[in-house]
């Protein structure tokens, strides 16, 4: 069972190594009891990023990333991991912006990519991808800089109640426990805002119920989890999900209905 969960589930953590640098970590080098090693082929790889030397907030900019293998060739063929070659994760370094978005792929490794941003201030961009051949995902990290006066830090603290309405809906966010080291079953529950009826016909979004993204207040670990394999289409999805470090993590939560894809964020708390 264990393994089949595994098997369902992209879980990374990343280590970031100063502001500018970009780290792989496969994730057969995650070993906790629980969610043991694969023991898969890793595929190591290294990034050169190309962004405009001045980006202005609101103002659309190209981003363009080479993957190569550690010997610096290109990499040619990645595969499909669900419904897209590369996932893109942008957000701001006070974590009150998210975007997630995916590249195009050109060939020869080369994926690019419009984007703009809201604001002066740092974003860090992540980006996941598979290697042809390879049983566990590369990632390579990257920090802009968006020029002009940047706005104030919004602070980052947990949030003291865990249902918030967003575009109609009445989001709840809950765990069987929250503790650092350990696998949690963490569970989004999503109602009518108006009527407080549950919603029980989400839609796949990217070939699941949903998606989640965690992200501590340092910035210094990263999870992109799927969620549990379930017959149903709410009003439970329920992630499975290991919190490497105590800490305060941001976490969003991505869903689709009615054609629309809306994000439920929230602050945690994790202790050990």
């Amino acid at each position: 069972m264990k393994k089949y969960l595994i098997s369902i589930l992209l879980v990374v953590t990343v280590v970031l190594s100063g502001c500018g640098g970009a780290v792989n970590v496969p994730m057969s080098q995650m070993e906790h009891k629980g969610m043991s090693s694969m023991q898969g082929k890793v595929t190591p790889t290294e990034a050169d990023w190309t962004t405009p030397k001045e980006i202005k907030p609101n103002q659309e900019f190209p981003i363009s990333i080479l993957i190569k293998d550690k010997k610096g060739k290109p990499i040619p063929k990645f595969d499909v991991v669900h419904e897209k070659l590369m996932h893109m994760i942008i957000v701001s370094k006070d974590l009150s912006y998210f975007s997630h978005i995916h590249p195009e792929y050109k060939g020869n490794g080369e994926f690019d990519i419009k984007t703009s941003l809201p604001a002066a201030g740092d974003y860090n961009i992540i980006t996941e991808f598979t290697p042809k051949g390879s049983e566990d995902n590369g990632l390579q990290r990257h920090w802009i800089h968006v020029e002009g006066v940047a706005p104030a830090q919004e602070s980052i603290e947990p949030d003291k109640h865990m249902t918030k309405v967003i575009d109609g809906k009445k989001v709840t966010l809950s765990f069987d426990h929250i503790m650092a080291g350990m696998d949690l079953d963490m569970k989004f529950t999503i109602r009518d805002a108006k009527t407080n009826k549950p919603i029980t016909n989400l839609e796949p979004y990217m070939g699941a119920m949903g998606h989640a993204v965690a992200i501590s207040k340092d910035l210094k670990e990263y999870l992109h989890i799927h969620p549990m394999p379930s017959k149903k289409q709410g009003p439970d999805v329920t992630f499975m999900v290991y919190f490497p470090k105590k800490g305060v993590y941001k976490i969003w939560g991505q869903f689709q209905y009615e054609g629309k894809v809306f994000v439920a964020p929230f602050v945690v708390k994790v202790d050990m």
